[in-house]
């Protein structure tokens, strides 16, 4: 019987151990996690009537992959969709006032978010040609000059990058972080034709499938995404275990040998490294130093979660999913997420929830203020930018000191050489949200890719 061992617990972990039961029944799998609590950044708290998401909010279907999870987990007819509303009404916080994220041509027009200049740098992104030789990487902020102009760059750009990794446009690779963008450029010469063209797609698949065309939606479940967690260590039994911060990976002449804190000690045939990147490293730096470093290497930013509940009647009635505060505002928070707009039941009848995201790449030393001040900060700018002066009558933190990995520019070419190192150490394997994608869906769908390729590997030894 193979014996493969999974070190991290999180969505990465998980789902992967899944697969992998799927691929090689007949393996012995153990996820090893160092937290008390399996799950990654993926945490849901109830408290008071309450339920606050403490790290991803939804599951965006986008990619199939996470919805395709839970309907294999038995979770398909419990899945709920967020409001409409939360799908068309977004804003920006910029000008020190809230604005409305245009969906229609005419809204767009309108709008007061771009000058005329910057919209009509839009509208003709679409002449815009290729560069003559190809671009060997790229900040998504100078990608967004080069196509649209500097105005796109530093208000829809910095918004997109603070909204789903909390860093710096001018140091993450677009190719990396959006490597969409630069493809749709390369294969139908701009970036509004390369959507145009994927939309026309979807459509043609649809009704391949005799199946009206749906817009993309955001999913969660009635009692939080913990619903998730607790089915796949349903699934998984015995096979996870918690509690376990694991020292160094070594290898052997059977295979390999995990050593945990204390006694505890595992042996493998193959080890899979589903943690964060830097706890990856600190496993395998008397292995490989060089490896280690490459590691190391990727940075993450810091965020802390807010969430306050207010009484309704005491503050003004939204509906939508929430706004951001692009980085290059410099402010406290990142953003507001209005959640009992988005998903139903999440605050008690004649309450509201909100979350506010704080932190990010040039702020993370929010991330270690007191409770108190992170609280009174963002009601200092939640009074700013929605007139609120109510008091809380609900308030929770958490802090995550490695937020989501930063895809610097660079990253694609550090991450070939991890794997290239890596390669060198049969039945070593890399996985996680810091190598190829940080959102819940890259991570499903890397547990499908990486599950086949262990599978391979013990084809191949057999």
């Amino acid at each position: 019987m193979s014996k493969i061992v999974i070190i991290g617990g999180g969505l990465s972990g998980l789902s992967l151990a899944i697969r992998l039961r799927e691929r090689l029944p007949a393996s012995s799998i153990t996820v090893l996690e160092k937290r008390s609590q399996a799950g990654g950044n993926i945490s849901t708290v109830h408290r008071d009537g309450f339920r606050v998401e403490c790290g991803p909010n939804g599951i965006f279907d986008a990619k199939p992959s996470t919805i395709q999870l839970c309907r294999d987990l038995d979770l398909g007819d419990r899945l709920i969709a967020a409001s409409e509303s939360s799908r068309k009404n977004r804003y920006l916080f910029v000008n020190n006032k809230l604005q409305a994220l245009p969906g229609s041509l005419w809204s767009f027009i309108n709008s007061p978010l771009l000058s005329w200049r910057g919209k009509l740098n839009i509208l003709m992104e679409k002449y815009r040609r290729r560069p003559p030789t190809l671009i060997d990487d790229e900040s998504i902020a100078a990608f967004a000059r080069r196509r649209a102009g500097k105005e796109v760059a530093e208000v829809l750009a910095d918004a997109m990058v603070t909204g789903i990794h909390a860093g710096d446009p001018e140091l993450l690779s677009v190719a990396a972080a959006f490597p969409r963008l630069p493809q749709f450029e390369r294969e139908h010469g701009s970036v509004s034709r390369g959507f145009r063209a994927a939309s026309k797609k979807r459509r043609e698949e649809a009704a391949t499938r005799g199946e009206k065309p749906q817009p993309q939606r955001l999913w969660s479940f009635r009692e939080g995404l913990h619903v998730l967690v607790g089915a796949m260590r349903e699934r998984l039994g015995e096979s996870v275990v918690t509690g376990v911060s694991v020292r160094r990976v070594e290898r052997t002449e059977s295979g390999w040998f995990v050593k945990a804190d204390g006694r505890d000690s595992w042996e493998a045939d193959a080890v899979i490294l589903a943690a964060p990147a830097h706890e990856q490293a600190n496993m395998i730096e008397e292995l490989d130093p060089g490896l280690a470093f490459e590691m190391w290497s990727i940075p993450y930013s810091r965020v802390a979660v807010v969430a306050l509940g207010f009484r309704g009647s005491e503050v003004p009635a939204v509906d939508g999913f929430g706004y951001i505060a692009p980085q290059n505002t410099r402010r406290d928070l990142l953003g507001v997420q209005w959640c009992s707009s988005i998903f139903p039941e999440r605050a008690p009848d004649g309450m509201v929830l909100w979350r506010a995201l704080c932190g990010g790449w040039h702020r993370g030393e929010v991330v270690d203020w007191s409770d108190e001040k992170l609280v009174n900060s963002v009601r200092v700018e939640l009074r700013s930018a929605m007139n609120v002066v109510a008091v809380p009558v609900f308030q929770h933190v958490a802090r995550w000191p490695a937020a989501i990995p930063q895809y610097m520019i660079g990253h694609l070419d550090r991450v070939k050489r991890i794997e290239a190192k890596v390669a060198n150490y049969p039945g070593l394997f890399v996985a996680g949200n810091a190598y190829h994608g940080v959102a819940m869906n890259d991570c499903t769908e890397q547990a499908f890719v990486l599950a086949n390729r262990v599978a391979g590997f013990f084809q191949a030894k057999r």
